[in-house]
Protein backbone atom coordinates (compact mmCIF):
# COMPACT_ATOMS: atom_id res chain seq x y z
CA UNK A 1 0.00 0.00 0.00
CA UNK A 2 1.33 3.59 -0.94
CA UNK A 3 0.82 6.05 1.93
CA UNK A 4 -0.36 9.25 -0.04
CA UNK A 5 1.74 12.35 0.59
CA UNK A 6 0.71 14.67 3.49
CA UNK A 7 -0.12 11.59 5.52
CA UNK A 8 1.96 12.01 8.89
CA UNK A 9 4.89 9.53 9.61
CA UNK A 10 5.25 8.25 13.63
CA UNK A 11 9.28 8.02 14.40
CA UNK A 12 9.84 6.39 17.66
CA UNK A 13 13.46 8.40 19.37
CA UNK A 14 14.39 11.90 19.47
CA UNK A 15 17.99 12.04 18.03
CA UNK A 16 19.59 13.19 14.99
CA UNK A 17 18.63 10.03 12.76
CA UNK A 18 14.75 11.55 13.58
CA UNK A 19 15.50 14.65 12.43
CA UNK A 20 17.29 13.46 9.60
CA UNK A 21 14.72 11.20 8.82
CA UNK A 22 12.16 13.74 8.92
CA UNK A 23 13.88 16.48 7.13
CA UNK A 24 14.19 13.54 4.00
CA UNK A 25 9.83 13.42 4.95
CA UNK A 26 9.26 16.63 4.49
CA UNK A 27 10.83 16.72 1.08
CA UNK A 28 8.26 14.11 -0.21
CA UNK A 29 5.48 15.42 1.31
CA UNK A 30 4.93 13.55 4.56
CA UNK A 31 4.73 14.85 7.92
CA UNK A 32 6.32 13.85 10.49
CA UNK A 33 5.29 13.06 14.41
CA UNK A 34 8.45 12.73 17.22
CA UNK A 35 8.00 10.67 20.18
CA UNK A 36 10.73 10.90 22.77
CA UNK A 37 10.95 11.00 26.81
CA UNK A 38 13.06 13.64 26.62
CA UNK A 39 11.80 18.30 26.69
CA UNK A 40 13.09 19.27 23.53
CA UNK A 41 14.76 16.66 21.46
CA UNK A 42 16.64 17.67 18.13
CA UNK A 43 13.80 15.99 15.91
CA UNK A 44 11.17 18.10 17.08
CA UNK A 45 12.47 20.99 15.91
CA UNK A 46 12.01 19.62 12.09
CA UNK A 47 9.03 18.00 12.89
CA UNK A 48 4.87 18.77 12.65
CA UNK A 49 4.04 17.37 15.66
CA UNK A 50 5.94 16.23 19.01
CA UNK A 51 4.41 13.39 22.00
CA UNK A 52 6.31 13.92 25.41
CA UNK A 53 6.38 10.11 26.78
CA UNK A 54 8.50 6.82 27.94
CA UNK A 55 9.37 4.37 25.86
CA UNK A 56 7.59 1.88 27.46
CA UNK A 57 4.66 4.12 28.09
CA UNK A 58 2.52 1.09 26.47
CA UNK A 59 -1.11 3.71 26.87
CA UNK A 60 0.80 6.64 25.10
CA UNK A 61 2.29 4.46 22.31
CA UNK A 62 -1.69 2.83 21.60
CA UNK A 63 -2.22 7.07 21.31
CA UNK A 64 0.66 7.68 19.27
CA UNK A 65 0.04 4.70 16.83
CA UNK A 66 -3.57 5.98 16.65
CA UNK A 67 -2.30 9.82 15.34
CA UNK A 68 0.13 8.45 12.43
CA UNK A 69 -0.52 6.55 9.21
CA UNK A 70 2.81 4.41 9.49
CA UNK A 71 5.72 3.70 12.20
CA UNK A 72 9.44 3.56 12.54
CA UNK A 73 12.09 3.99 15.01
CA UNK A 74 15.55 5.72 14.94
CA UNK A 75 17.59 3.42 17.58
CA UNK A 76 17.59 0.16 18.50
CA UNK A 77 17.85 0.83 22.36
CA UNK A 78 14.50 0.58 23.27
CA UNK A 79 12.39 -2.37 24.86
CA UNK A 80 10.90 -3.87 21.64
CA UNK A 81 7.65 -5.54 24.26
CA UNK A 82 6.21 -1.82 24.42
CA UNK A 83 6.09 -1.42 20.52
CA UNK A 84 3.48 -3.94 20.00
CA UNK A 85 0.75 -1.49 21.89
CA UNK A 86 1.67 1.01 18.87
CA UNK A 87 1.85 -1.53 16.25
CA UNK A 88 -1.82 -2.65 16.96
CA UNK A 89 -2.80 0.74 15.57
CA UNK A 90 -0.49 1.50 12.41
CA UNK A 91 2.15 -0.57 10.22
CA UNK A 92 5.44 -0.60 12.31
CA UNK A 93 8.59 -0.86 10.09
CA UNK A 94 11.15 -2.30 10.47
CA UNK A 95 9.34 -5.14 11.64
CA UNK A 96 10.07 -5.63 15.72
CA UNK A 97 11.46 -9.16 15.39
CA UNK A 98 14.63 -6.63 13.36
CA UNK A 99 14.70 -5.21 16.75
CA UNK A 100 14.00 -7.78 19.06
CA UNK A 101 17.10 -9.54 17.54
CA UNK A 102 19.43 -6.65 16.98
CA UNK A 103 19.43 -5.38 20.55
CA UNK A 104 20.09 -8.36 22.22
CA UNK A 105 24.29 -9.32 20.96
CA UNK A 106 23.64 -13.17 21.76
CA UNK A 107 20.10 -13.49 19.41
CA UNK A 108 21.88 -11.09 16.95
CA UNK A 109 25.06 -13.36 16.74
CA UNK A 110 23.10 -16.85 17.04
CA UNK A 111 20.92 -15.63 14.35
CA UNK A 112 23.51 -14.27 12.02
CA UNK A 113 25.52 -17.98 12.55
CA UNK A 114 22.13 -19.90 11.29
CA UNK A 115 22.52 -17.65 8.05
CA UNK A 116 25.75 -18.94 7.30
CA UNK A 117 27.57 -15.70 8.30
CA UNK A 118 31.02 -15.63 10.33
CA UNK A 119 31.03 -13.47 13.83
CA UNK A 120 33.76 -13.40 15.89
CA UNK A 121 33.91 -16.60 17.88
CA UNK A 122 31.71 -16.09 21.19
CA UNK A 123 30.27 -17.36 24.16
CA UNK A 124 27.30 -16.73 26.40
CA UNK A 125 28.86 -15.36 30.00
CA UNK A 126 26.33 -14.52 32.88
CA UNK A 127 28.21 -15.96 35.97
CA UNK A 128 31.73 -15.09 36.63
CA UNK A 129 32.28 -18.90 36.43
CA UNK A 130 31.04 -18.97 32.85
CA UNK A 131 33.64 -15.95 32.26
CA UNK A 132 36.28 -18.28 33.14
CA UNK A 133 35.51 -20.91 31.45
CA UNK A 134 34.56 -18.83 28.66
CA UNK A 135 37.62 -16.69 28.32
CA UNK A 136 39.56 -20.50 29.17
CA UNK A 137 38.06 -21.62 25.68
CA UNK A 138 37.96 -18.33 23.14
CA UNK A 139 41.58 -17.16 24.87
CA UNK A 140 42.69 -13.36 25.56
CA UNK A 141 42.53 -10.65 23.90
CA UNK A 142 38.47 -10.66 24.07
CA UNK A 143 35.86 -8.02 24.72
CA UNK A 144 33.42 -8.91 27.18
CA UNK A 145 29.96 -6.68 26.18
CA UNK A 146 26.93 -6.35 27.82
CA UNK A 147 23.91 -8.32 25.76
CA UNK A 148 21.48 -5.65 25.72
CA UNK A 149 21.92 -1.94 25.56
CA UNK A 150 25.39 -1.04 24.15
CA UNK A 151 26.47 1.47 21.61
CA UNK A 152 29.14 3.73 20.66
CA UNK A 153 31.83 1.73 23.02
CA UNK A 154 29.39 1.90 25.78
CA UNK A 155 28.75 -1.66 28.40
CA UNK A 156 32.23 -2.91 27.20
CA UNK A 157 35.24 -4.25 28.69
CA UNK A 158 38.76 -5.17 27.80
CA UNK A 159 40.22 -8.43 28.58
CA UNK A 160 43.62 -8.91 27.52
CA UNK A 161 44.72 -11.24 29.84
CA UNK A 162 43.18 -13.62 32.61
CA UNK A 163 44.44 -10.85 35.07
CA UNK A 164 41.43 -8.84 33.65
CA UNK A 165 38.94 -10.84 34.15
CA UNK A 166 37.80 -9.45 37.72
CA UNK A 167 37.80 -6.17 36.74
CA UNK A 168 36.23 -6.69 33.35
CA UNK A 169 33.10 -8.43 35.29
CA UNK A 170 32.70 -5.56 37.58
CA UNK A 171 32.49 -3.04 35.07
CA UNK A 172 29.94 -4.57 33.51
CA UNK A 173 28.23 -5.03 36.86
CA UNK A 174 26.93 -8.35 36.58
CA UNK A 175 25.08 -7.88 33.32
CA UNK A 176 24.33 -10.92 31.26
CA UNK A 177 27.23 -10.74 28.56
CA UNK A 178 28.81 -11.97 25.32
CA UNK A 179 32.59 -12.60 25.48
CA UNK A 180 34.26 -11.64 21.54
CA UNK A 181 37.93 -12.92 20.77
CA UNK A 182 39.91 -10.57 19.03
CA UNK A 183 40.64 -10.67 15.15
CA UNK A 184 42.81 -9.51 13.52
CA UNK A 185 41.49 -7.07 10.88
CA UNK A 186 42.64 -4.90 7.79
CA UNK A 187 39.55 -2.81 7.98
CA UNK A 188 36.27 -2.01 8.89
CA UNK A 189 33.30 -1.49 6.48
CA UNK A 190 29.51 -1.56 6.85
CA UNK A 191 26.85 -2.58 3.99
CA UNK A 192 23.18 -0.74 3.95
CA UNK A 193 20.57 -2.21 2.72
CA UNK A 194 16.86 -0.87 1.72
CA UNK A 195 14.27 -3.37 1.39
CA UNK A 196 10.74 -2.62 0.06
CA UNK A 197 7.46 -4.12 1.10
CA UNK A 198 7.65 -5.92 -2.18
CA UNK A 199 11.01 -7.57 -1.66
CA UNK A 200 13.04 -4.68 -3.83
CA UNK A 201 16.07 -4.14 -2.72
CA UNK A 202 18.89 -1.18 -2.77
CA UNK A 203 22.33 -1.33 -1.37
CA UNK A 204 24.75 1.75 -1.15
CA UNK A 205 28.68 1.91 -1.68
CA UNK A 206 30.08 0.29 1.31
CA UNK A 207 31.84 2.65 3.18
CA UNK A 208 35.25 1.85 4.79
CA UNK A 209 34.52 2.73 8.60
CA UNK A 210 37.22 4.53 10.99
CA UNK A 211 36.75 4.01 14.84
CA UNK A 212 38.16 6.49 17.65
CA UNK A 213 36.98 5.27 21.30
CA UNK A 214 34.83 2.92 19.98
CA UNK A 215 32.48 6.13 17.82
CA UNK A 216 32.53 5.96 13.99
CA UNK A 217 35.33 8.49 13.42
CA UNK A 218 34.89 8.70 9.74
CA UNK A 219 33.52 6.99 6.67
CA UNK A 220 35.17 6.98 3.15
CA UNK A 221 33.35 6.01 -0.01
CA UNK A 222 34.01 3.95 -1.61
CA UNK A 223 35.99 1.23 0.61
CA UNK A 224 39.41 0.49 -0.86
CA UNK A 225 39.31 -2.04 -3.89
CA UNK A 226 41.39 -5.07 -1.39
CA UNK A 227 38.23 -5.03 0.24
CA UNK A 228 35.66 -5.78 -2.65
CA UNK A 229 35.90 -9.51 -2.52
CA UNK A 230 34.71 -9.20 1.80
CA UNK A 231 32.20 -6.47 0.97
CA UNK A 232 30.32 -9.21 -2.12
CA UNK A 233 30.37 -11.65 0.70
CA UNK A 234 28.58 -9.31 3.07
CA UNK A 235 26.44 -8.03 0.77
CA UNK A 236 24.58 -11.41 -0.25
CA UNK A 237 24.71 -12.01 3.33
CA UNK A 238 22.70 -8.53 3.77
CA UNK A 239 20.37 -9.90 1.58
CA UNK A 240 19.73 -13.01 3.54
CA UNK A 241 19.16 -11.32 6.60
CA UNK A 242 16.93 -8.64 5.03
CA UNK A 243 14.90 -11.73 3.60
CA UNK A 244 14.62 -13.70 6.42
CA UNK A 245 13.10 -10.89 8.49
CA UNK A 246 10.63 -10.06 5.44
CA UNK A 247 12.33 -6.58 6.26
CA UNK A 248 11.16 -2.99 5.59
CA UNK A 249 13.30 -0.19 5.42
CA UNK A 250 17.07 0.65 6.18
CA UNK A 251 19.30 -1.81 7.53
CA UNK A 252 22.97 -1.87 8.41
CA UNK A 253 25.48 -4.19 9.33
CA UNK A 254 29.10 -3.66 10.44
CA UNK A 255 31.98 -5.94 9.58
CA UNK A 256 35.87 -6.65 9.62
CA UNK A 257 37.47 -7.11 6.98
CA UNK A 258 40.16 -10.02 7.54
CA UNK A 259 42.09 -12.35 5.36
CA UNK A 260 39.61 -15.15 5.21
CA UNK A 261 36.72 -12.71 4.17
CA UNK A 262 34.05 -10.91 6.24
CA UNK A 263 33.65 -10.82 9.83
CA UNK A 264 30.32 -9.73 11.15
CA UNK A 265 29.97 -7.31 13.86
CA UNK A 266 26.79 -5.98 14.38
CA UNK A 267 23.60 -4.97 12.85
CA UNK A 268 21.01 -1.95 13.64
CA UNK A 269 17.62 -2.34 12.21
CA UNK A 270 17.85 1.59 11.08
CA UNK A 271 19.16 4.46 8.88
CA UNK A 272 23.02 4.38 10.24
CA UNK A 273 25.58 7.23 11.10
CA UNK A 274 27.99 5.53 8.39
CA UNK A 275 25.61 6.43 5.67
CA UNK A 276 24.95 9.54 6.29
CA UNK A 277 27.54 10.70 3.54
CA UNK A 278 24.67 9.52 1.27
CA UNK A 279 22.70 13.14 1.84
CA UNK A 280 24.76 14.68 -0.57
CA UNK A 281 26.94 12.00 -1.91
CA UNK A 282 24.49 9.82 -3.42
CA UNK A 283 21.61 9.83 -5.97
CA UNK A 284 19.25 8.90 -2.99
CA UNK A 285 20.48 8.90 0.20
CA UNK A 286 19.80 6.29 3.11
CA UNK A 287 17.07 8.54 4.83
CA UNK A 288 15.18 9.30 1.78
CA UNK A 289 14.73 5.48 0.74
CA UNK A 290 13.81 4.71 4.53
CA UNK A 291 10.96 6.95 4.06
CA UNK A 292 10.02 5.29 0.42
CA UNK A 293 10.29 1.79 1.57
CA UNK A 294 7.51 2.65 4.91
CA UNK A 295 5.80 4.42 2.56
CA UNK A 296 5.15 2.03 -0.19
CA UNK A 297 6.95 4.16 -2.93
CA UNK A 298 9.41 2.72 -5.11
CA UNK A 299 13.09 2.90 -4.09
CA UNK A 300 15.65 5.52 -5.54
CA UNK A 301 18.91 5.11 -7.25
CA UNK A 302 21.94 4.49 -4.76
CA UNK A 303 24.80 5.67 -6.88
CA UNK A 304 27.51 7.64 -6.21
CA UNK A 305 27.04 11.16 -7.15
CA UNK A 306 30.76 11.57 -7.63
CA UNK A 307 33.77 9.52 -7.68
CA UNK A 308 34.67 9.36 -3.93
CA UNK A 309 33.07 11.04 -0.50
CA UNK A 310 33.79 11.06 2.68
CA UNK A 311 31.76 12.11 6.02
CA UNK A 312 33.40 13.24 9.27
CA UNK A 313 31.64 13.00 12.58
CA UNK A 314 31.65 16.12 15.11
CA UNK A 315 31.99 14.63 18.12
CA UNK A 316 31.60 16.38 21.69
CA UNK A 317 33.84 19.98 21.32
CA UNK A 318 35.17 19.61 17.31
CA UNK A 319 31.23 21.19 17.05
CA UNK A 320 32.79 24.64 18.08
CA UNK A 321 35.11 24.28 14.61
CA UNK A 322 31.62 25.04 12.42
CA UNK A 323 32.78 28.08 11.38
CA UNK A 324 36.05 26.82 10.21
CA UNK A 325 34.42 23.72 8.32
CA UNK A 326 32.39 26.15 6.96
CA UNK A 327 34.91 28.42 5.30
CA UNK A 328 35.52 25.32 3.46
CA UNK A 329 33.11 25.96 -0.04
CA UNK A 330 33.64 22.16 -0.89
CA UNK A 331 31.94 21.30 3.17
CA UNK A 332 28.44 20.22 3.86
CA UNK A 333 27.56 20.96 7.47
CA UNK A 334 25.10 19.08 9.37
CA UNK A 335 24.93 20.06 13.12
CA UNK A 336 22.10 18.02 15.31
CA UNK A 337 20.77 21.27 17.59
CA UNK A 338 21.97 19.84 20.66
CA UNK A 339 22.40 22.09 23.22
CA UNK A 340 25.26 20.72 24.93
CA UNK A 341 28.65 19.11 24.08
CA UNK A 342 30.11 16.65 26.03
CA UNK A 343 32.55 13.74 25.10
CA UNK A 344 32.12 11.39 22.99
CA UNK A 345 28.46 12.95 22.09
CA UNK A 346 27.88 13.18 18.29
CA UNK A 347 27.05 16.92 17.51
CA UNK A 348 26.96 17.12 14.12
CA UNK A 349 28.90 15.77 10.74
CA UNK A 350 30.51 17.42 7.70
CA UNK A 351 30.45 15.61 4.10
CA UNK A 352 33.34 16.71 1.33
CA UNK A 353 32.23 15.44 -2.19
CA UNK A 354 35.66 14.52 -3.71
CA UNK A 355 36.00 14.49 -7.99
CA UNK A 356 33.76 15.60 -10.82
CA UNK A 357 30.07 15.97 -10.50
Amino acid sequence: MTLATGSTIGIVGGGQLGRMLAVAAAQLGYKCHIYAPDKAPPAAEVAAYFSRSAFDDEAALARFGGEVDVATYEFENIAAGPLSALADHAPLYPPRAALEIAQDRLSEKDFITRLGGRPAPYAAVSTPDELDAAVARIGAPAILKTRRFGYDGKGQARIMDTADIGAAWEAVKGAPCVLEGFIRFDAEFSILLCRAPSGETALWDAPENVHAHGILDHSSVPAAPALRPAIAEAQALARKVADALDYVGVLTMEFFATAEGAVFNEMAPRVHNSGHWSIEGALTSQFENHVRAICGLPLGATDLVVPEVTMQNLIGEDVTRWRDILSDPAAHLHLYGKRQARPGRKMGHVTRLIGPR
